[in-house]
């Protein structure tokens, strides 16, 4: 019996072993293994590989045991998930997440199934899109928000783009087309690089990964003529999820036409819905196969930043080092912009000492990687005046959005930036029309058009519906350079209508250096020189006004129809009130002048939110105006009014 039982215990230790290895191999075998048998391997220590690889890493790292290390298995309401960690982590995960990593013990467990994937259909996937991004939870942790952004459901939705890019490339049998991928500082980010590969050369396409990258980088990939580094390429998917919690990521897209619309991520979800349907157990191993094999792999941000450089030495007249002594901070909040110190403003002679939260952390632990951030604005503001330094520039997590601070710790952001912006390119290109987003200031109106000698066009909400509206004004006659949102998204005819948060700040470069070349004095007083005159209100609140789905007056029906109904009816009020006047000219929501200031009540364009934002020069005319929309609205039971009470009353 004896040794029947060490025989037993022999195959048992073999066959555990086994299993603890699969744990540590590629995503689909060891998640397919786990599906089919149902089996649960715990305890697979990794701490101290965890901890060997945070001693050796760079502020540029890439985790050197990530494919050993990202995934586990936990069990989310009985059906089998799957999650990411990374080395980042597991250094402050217990604190996001209880029972999921125990001091560095991950669990590959998997609930008992046969299927190889999880059921969904087409709604499920449609309910990722974010407009003309895709969007998800990417990471457990927070809870309320179990994970919708898994690898196999990213694994499809690579290849749904792929079947879009050949359709509409009309791509035949002898042409292989080829996509890059970056992503920023996420903790998700490699995990969803690993399986947004799988998916695209399992479809057939040459994959390029770029690893921590920026947005405004993978646009200029489809544009870059350069083999050496596999350029141009046919399209480009960055992993981001701008300045969200570390829990969520997604995908934004580009052709050399742009980034994609609304529509064209519909139809990519679409097909991913397919595909997803379709998966087999054979299919995704064979992905993964040809993956491991044909990947390359890309530092294409050294292409992107020297053109950069290049351009702020060409408005200098071409100097080698036009910034020389000038002092310049920057913050990157942890997110993908740390590159613009060491690769962009050093070899231009800057001197970058005192800027902060330069490494990608995907926790963002000191601040929300966000130019309208308070927090962030404050943290920047502060790194200029601890450092005297002559100008500071901050980024949000994907580098697409940017603001900057002046020697005195004035803020150039929302409407200041896009003064600033206006004047640089009003000098170059008079009369220009600036289009912008809603919620902007009649101040800024007045100083684009009264001083500046331009024309403003206040247009809605959504970087990508300002920057079409500019492309269409060009089209149809109405020269437009500039389309600028107040969020810090800033796109230049210039360059190819892209929102690029980095080259937004070297146009500002551009104007320090080549005013220093012409003699006109150094120092950022020439940015604020810009921007004198702006009216800005003294009092500018903004509140969110949130619908109650659940409500019964909305009886069924859609928030969208709900919330268009009070904005009928705030309209048809204001209209019967002589100390108001509706703009002539709007195309988002109700915008309303009276008491020397203004308000805009529209309807948010994801979710049961009316946003109100109100501008006045003192916060008794702001009372005056919230009081008119209050007692507008009140009789929409649905709508919570509790902040704009609050408002009206406290005052």
């Amino acid at each position: 019996m004896l040794p029947v039982l060490l025989i037993l215990r022999f195959l048992l230790t073999v066959a555990a072993s086994t299993f603890a290895v699969a744990c540590f191999q590629s995503y689909k075998h060891r998640t397919l293994v786990l599906a089919m048998s149902g089996k649960v391997v715990q305890n697979v220590f990794i701490a101290q590989t965890y901890q060997q690889n945070r001693q050796v890493g760079t502020p540029y790292r890439r985790d050197c045991c990530a494919p050993y290390m990202h995934n586990s298995l936990p069990f989310q309401g009985g059906k089998l998930a799957w999650t990411s960690i990374s080395s980042m982590q597991v250094r402050n995960l217990s604190k996001y997440q209880s029972g999921f990593v125990d001091q560095a013990t991950v669990y590959c467990n998997a609930a008992s199934s046969t299927a190889a994937v999880p059921a969904l259909d087409k709604a499920d996937f449609l309910k990722l899109q974010n407009g003309s991004d895709i969007r998800g939870v990417a990471v457990s942790g927070v809870e309320g928000e179990p994970i919708s952004l898994t690898e196999p459901i990213t694994e499809a939705i690579a290849a749904g783009f792929a079947a879009w890019l050949l359709e509409k490339k009309k791509a035949d049998g002898s042409q292989r087309l080829k996509v890059s991928i970056g992503h920023d500082s996420r903790i998700s980010a490699q995990t969803l690089q690993d399986a947004v590969s799988r998916g695209l050369a399992g479809a057939g396409l040459d994959v390029v990964q770029y690893g921590l990258a920026s947005t405004p980088a993978m646009f200029n990939s489809t544009l870059t003529k350069d083999d050496a580094f596999l350029c141009p390429v046919d399209g480009g998917i960055m992993i981001t999820a701008s300045h969200l919690p570390f829990n969520r990521n997604g995908f934004k897209f580009f052709t050399n036409a742009g980034g994609l619309g609304k529509p064209d991520i519909k139809d990519i979800l679409e097909r991913a819905a397919d595909v997803y349907k379709n998966f087999t157990v054979e299919a995704l191993m064979n992905s993964e196969k040809i993956a491991s094999t044909s990947v390359k792999r890309v530092d294409y941000m050294t292409v992107y930043t020297s053109d950069l450089v290049k351009a702020v030495r060409k408005a200098a007249g071409d100097i080698e080092k036009p910034l020389e002594g000038f002092h310049i901070v920057v913050d990157a909040g942890n997110g993908a912009g740390g590159f613009f110190a060491a690769k962009v403003l050093e070899p231009l002679g800057a001197i970058t000492s005192g800027s902060q939260f330069l490494e990608p952390d995907g926790l963002f632990p000191n601040h929300i990687p966000n130019p309208e951030d308070k927090a962030a604005m404050k943290a920047i503001t502060q790194a200029v005046l601890s450092n005297k330094a002559d100008l500071g520039i901050i980024f949000d997590t994907d580098v697409d959005r940017s603001a900057a601070v002046d020697s005195t710790g004035r803020e150039f952001n929302r409407n200041r930036l896009i003064a600033l912006m206006s004047a640089i390119v009003l000098e170059e290109h008079p009369g220009t029309t600036i289009v912008t987003d809603s919620v902007t200031s009649d101040g800024l109106t007045t100083f684009i058009e009264k001083k500046l000698g331009g024309k403003h066009h206040r247009f809605k909400r959504g970087y990508k519906n300002v920057i079409d509206e500019a492309i269409r004004l060009n089209s149809v006659g109405e020269e437009s350079h500039l389309a600028i949102e107040t969020s810090g998204h800033g796109a230049l005819k210039e360059n190819h209508w892209l929102d690029d948060g980095a080259y937004l700040m070297v146009k500002i470069l551009n104007k320090l250096a080549s005013a220093r070349a012409a003699g006109l004095g150094g120092g950022s007083k020439v940015l604020t020189d810009l921007v004198e005159g702006l009216e800005e209100p003294a009092v500018a609140v903004e509140m969110r006004l949130k619908i109650n789905q659940d409500h019964p007056d909305l009886k069924g029906g859609s928030f969208r129809d709900y919330g268009e109904a009070v904005l009928k009816h705030l309209e048809y009020r204001t209209d019967s009130d002589p100390k108001l006047q509706k703009a002539p000219v709007n195309y988002e929501g109700v915008r309303v002048s009276g008491f020397g200031g203004w308000f805009l009540l529209r309807l948010s364009l994801h979710d049961p939110v009316l946003p109100l934002n109100i501008e006045a020069p003192s916060h008794e005319d702001a009372v005056k105006l919230g009081l008119a929309v209050a007692v507008a609205v009140k009789e929409f039971q649905a709508l919570d009014t509790s902040a704009l009470d609050k408002f009206v009353q406290v005052s």
